[in-house]
């Protein structure tokens, strides 16, 4: 098997409902992905994936939909005030743990078409998920 990785900065705000810890207040990370792609033979050009190709499906999507956004569970109840006052947000239908952003990231790359097997988002140099099927 021949993998290739890939690594993505992005900063995101988020809290978690429901939650007992520091973690339930709004606060940010600068996280860092890093997802696998994997294949058993290589295309023609001798590669599993270009870098360029990831570079622009994947860092792309993030830098559209998550970077530089509170990443909230769509019944929190914050989310009607950070809308009104037009607040970047993406909303999900879970809890934005790093382990649910992690899937996030791997379901749309993988309905991209992209062979990925792996996706982990460190929240902090210590700290990481991990998302594979």
């Amino acid at each position: 098997m021949y993998q290739v990785l890939r690594e993505i900065d992005f900063c995101y705000g988020h809290r978690l409902l429901n939650y007992s810890g520091k973690c339930r207040n709004l606060h940010g990370h600068n996280g860092l992905l890093v997802i696998t792609f994997e294949t058993a033979s290589l295309d023609e050009l001798g590669m599993v994936l270009d870098f360029t190709d990831i570079k622009r499906v994947v860092q792309g999507w993030i830098d559209e939909n998550l970077d530089h956004r509170m990443i909230l569970h769509r019944q929190d109840p914050v989310v009607p005030v950070l809308q009104e006052m037009g607040e970047p947000l993406f909303l999900m239908d879970e809890n934005p743990t790093a382990e649910n952003i992690a899937r996030l990231i791997f379901d749309y790359v993988a309905q991209k078409g992209l062979p990925v097997v792996e996706t982990r988002l460190w929240e902090t140099p210590r700290c990481a998920a991990v998302y594979r099927p």
